[in-house]
């Protein structure tokens, strides 16, 4: 494909710019050292996260782009969106599908940590043949360079990205008034900035999208739908309770986008840029509208066992977390019967042949 107009303009990459500080920020706002003694709360979640998030999304990228035959830039930018950390959009999906939230988040932290190890193994293990491709079409282009994976630039742009994460965490431990407002305008401004990105986008550049093949297109829907279906089967293989399940299937099927764009940007250049950065485009817009289908399907199937969790919660509140709730026989589904507090309490773990 060629790009004979710019795909992001200076407003655009400074509105990206805000948004991915004020995104960060908001997330290092709202986060605790109790929410890092979190992940010593949840071992299995956040193992099962760990692996889904840096084993099989990568996987799923890699694949997905040898399968539709992908020209080698956006072979690499779906390789490099299935190795990013999980986004914060995540944690606002996961509380409105009925998932644990407090799981949701640490893993959010946690991958956004590990992605500075994680992510230049991985580009290096996955992309060195599309990374040979793309040399070899500079050189026939009579360019003479060679193309490498960016591993410095990208590990610079991870370190950037969580340094607004740490002044977050600061103003926590300063002031939870205006953490709490730092949070709730970092997440109002990400979604203005993000619909302003993709109503522009279609504005834009809809010949463009109409000159985009379909393999393209599938590659960008699918690396979402994959992570979500086996996040969610993954952690219902090894019994996860269903609030754990559908945030790990969320965190695992949504990356960050914005943090997509920031290692682009600053880590790539002509003529690979444009092509990943269209790809990343294309995530970013359908990312969204497969989360929301996703979350609402969540939401309706969660109803009955977060009903069940909040319960205990208020009941452990009022009367001490020794409390064991006594639900009527045969009240509980299956999937809750034996731990009807989901794994928040070890007082409501019941015994396999109770009621």
């Amino acid at each position: 494909m060629e790009f004979t107009t710019q795909l992001l303009y200076p407003i655009d990459q400074i509105l990206l710019a805000i948004m991915i500080f004020s995104i960060m920020f908001g997330m290092g706002a709202s986060l605790t050292i109790d929410d890092f003694k979190t992940v010593l709360r949840y071992p299995r979640g956040i193992l099962i996260g760990f692996l889904s998030q840096f084993g099989l999304m990568p996987f799923f990228a890699y694949g997905l782009a040898v399968f539709l035959e992908l020209p080698p830039a956006y072979a690499i930018a779906i390789v490099l969106i299935g190795c990013l950390p999980g986004g914060t959009t995540s944690n606002m999906f996961a509380y409105f599908a009925r998932g644990s939230v407090a799981l949701s988040i640490a893993m959010t932290t946690a991958s956004t940590i590990m992605a500075l190890l994680m992510m230049p193994l991985l580009l290096e293990f996955y992309t060195s043949e599309f990374t040979s491709a793309v040399s070899a079409e500079m050189q026939a282009a009579g360019t003479g360079a060679e193309f490498v994976i960016p591993t410095m630039n990208i590990i610079m742009s991870l370190v950037l990205v969580l340094v607004p994460v740490a002044m977050g965490m600061f103003l926590r431990a300063k002031s939870r008034m205006w953490a709490k407002t730092a949070e709730d305008t970092a997440g109002f401004m990400g979604i203005i900035v993000i619909l302003y990105l993709i109503g522009t986008a279609f504005a834009r550049h809809s010949g463009l999208m109409l000159q985009t093949p379909a393999n393209i297109y599938i590659a960008a829907i699918c690396v979402g739908l994959l992570g979500f279906f086996f996040g969610y089967w993954m952690s219902w293989l090894v019994q996860l309770s269903p609030i754990f399940q559908r945030a790990i299937s969320l965190e695992t099927g949504i990356q960050n986008g914005p943090i997509a764009f920031a290692i682009i940007l600053l880590s790539f250049a002509e003529p690979v840029q444009s092509q990943m950065l269209w790809l990343a485009i294309l995530y970013s817009t359908f990312i969204v509208i497969t989360s929301s289908f996703i979350t609402l399907y969540y939401r309706r199937v969660g109803k009955f066992d977060y009903e069940v969790y909040q319960n205990t919660l208020i009941h452990n509140r009022l009367f001490g977390e020794n409390y064991k709730t006594g639900y009527p026989k045969g009240f509980l589904t299956k999937r809750i019967k034996h731990d009807p507090s989901q794994g928040m309490t070890p007082a409501q773990k019941r015994d396999p042949k109770a009621s």
